[in-house]
Formats: structure tokens, sequence, C-alpha cells
């Protein structure tokens, strides 16, 4: 595998096992790379079936959109605590929109492959680089987005609507 992920609670001893028994019967990694994400909690609880708090992303769909979820999943950092709420999900979509307004106040030029030579490109790509670093992107995103309101740029929208595209976000 390039990338093998899980849960916090699956690095000891699940995947050190893993480890252990895969390089012990192949002689090489199993992975190039271990992911482990944090829990989901509602309303700063671990989310459980036994406490009668879990949810399934149909639950969240049928109020959200896809958008706006994956945007409120992706200001966080994988490896944290994801905290659910409809107050944070809320936020998320009202944040989502701002940068969408600076998208339909300046159109966006269509600006091919991304120049990672760009100051904002080359600080996203930075914040992706390290531990696949969301929230320093998307405050990326938010800084780019008030320089497309300040400059008035087509070419700065257009890199705003391209980076977005990295997150799967800003397409719509």
């Amino acid at each position: 595998f390039d990338i093998h992920g899980g849960g916090a609670d699956l690095q000891f001893p699940h995947h050190e096992n893993e480890i252990a028994q895969s390089e012990g019967a192949f002689g090489k990694p199993l992975a190039q790379v271990w992911m482990h994400n944090g829990f989901v909690t509602r309303d700063n609880e671990k989310m459980s079936k036994s406490l009668g708090n879990f949810f399934t992303i149909r639950d969240i769909l049928a109020q959200y959109d896809a958008e706006t979820t994956r945007f409120f999943i992706v200001r966080a950092h994988y490896r944290r605590a994801l905290n659910h709420s409809d107050a944070h999900l809320d936020d998320a979509r009202n944040a989502l929109k701002r940068l969408y307004t600076a998208l339909d106040s300046v159109p966006p030029e269509d600006a091919g492959a991304i120049d990672w030579r760009h100051p904002f490109a080359a600080r996203f790509k930075i914040a992706m680089d390290e531990d696949f670093g969301t929230p320093e992107a998307v405050a990326v995103l938010f800084e780019l987005a008030n320089e497309v309101n300040r400059s008035r740029s087509p070419a700065l929208s257009g890199l705003l609507k391209s980076l977005g595209a990295c997150l799967g976000l800003l397409q719509q």
C-alpha cells in the first residue's frame, strides 16, 4: 500500500502487529505512509451508538450539502478530534459562502495548471505537504480570497478556484 489509514485507536497494537507480521513475512514495509485519524465527537463527547449520539453521513447530508460537509471536515486536521455540531456545520456553510463571494464578485480566469511557484500556491502546497495540513491550506484560501476582493484580479480568482479544487471545493 502507499497509504494505510485508520483510527488513532488502531495504531497500537493493531497496526504495529500488521507491520511486524508483514515485514516478517515479506521483508519489506506493508505501507509507505501510515495515517491515523482522530475521533468524531458530538458536542465534545465521543460519538458512540451506546451513548445514543451516533449519526451517519446520510443524516448530515439530509441537512447540509456535500460541499459544506467536506469543508467542515477539511477545516480540521485529520489527526485531531472532529467535533460535530450543527453550529460548526452552520459556521462552515457561512465560511464557504465567503469564499464563493470572492469568486462571484471577480469571475475566475481559467489559469490551466497551477503555477506552484506563485506565493499563495506555494504556501498552500507547503501546508498540504506538511502532514496533510488542510487547516493551514484553508487559511491560505481565505487570504487569497481577501486578495481577490482587494485586487479584483481574475487571475487570482482563478488561482483560488484551482486551489479549492485540490480539496474538492469551490467548483460549483
